[in-house]
């Protein structure tokens, strides 16, 4: 067992990534507006676009040295913190993955809990203010914790995947630190975080996509 993601595999990925932010974004945004601006689909799926039509190009790269232009492409074209939180993050993925061909197992989690670093330092934030964060943070502590059991690689993924779904479902009973729904008298209380739905809609099709390269 185990599974190796080249830079053209981790290319594919980012184009499923994208139908499956580009396929939700009537539901998203209502998420959005019912704390936000609305405008948390439009700048990812921006983003995401822009990713899809360059992923040619990025399979061509060195994982490392593909991660830090997803970062550069993601900080110039998606708007608002979002830019700059996937920027960061994918900089300093770009960082924990110098040197290697591939992304095996330890290189997911080094990527993720990267990613997560530079989001909860760039962002000021961490679990339970209603963010990213808190799709992202249970998916690398899930991780970390299978990793660490020795647990079959399949099961992990299925975990991993849940973790983020399930982390983001819980957004809705908490109420926002960050963003736009802290504006609002009830904090957000009761509607899910865009950016974690987001968020862990990446988590389980990369997961997926895993899957389907262990041998």
């Amino acid at each position: 067992m185990g599974f190796e993601l080249t830079a053209a595999d981790y290319a594919e990925y980012i184009r499923r990534a994208y139908k499956k932010i580009n396929e939700n974004g009537d539901y998203v945004t209502e998420l959005d507006l019912a704390t936000g601006d609305g405008d948390h689909w439009s700048n990812l799926n921006m983003g995401f676009s822009k990713l899809n039509e360059k992923a040619d190009e990025l399979s061509k790269l060195n994982v490392s040295d593909e991660m830090k232009e997803i970062g550069k492409t993601m900080m110039s074209v998606i708007g608002g913190s979002s830019g700059v939180l996937y920027g960061s993050a994918y900089l300093a993925a770009a960082k924990a993955l110098k040197g290697r061909e591939t992304i095996d197992l330890n290189g997911l989690y080094d990527m993720l809990s990267a990613m997560l670093e530079a989001i909860v330092q760039r962002g000021q934030a961490k679990e339970g203010f209603k963010t990213m964060i808190d799709s992202l943070a249970p998916a690398v502590k899930t991780l970390k914790s299978c990793i660490d059991k020795g647990m079959d690689e399949i099961e992990i993924c299925n975990m991993v995947k849940s973790a983020a779904e399930e982390g983001a479902e819980n957004t809705k009973n908490m109420e926002a630190v960050r963003g736009r729904a802290t504006y609002q008298a009830d904090k957000g209380l009761g509607h899910l975080d865009p950016g974690a739905v987001t968020m862990s809609y990446q988590i389980a099709v990369l997961m997926d996509f895993v899957k389907e390269k262990i041998k």
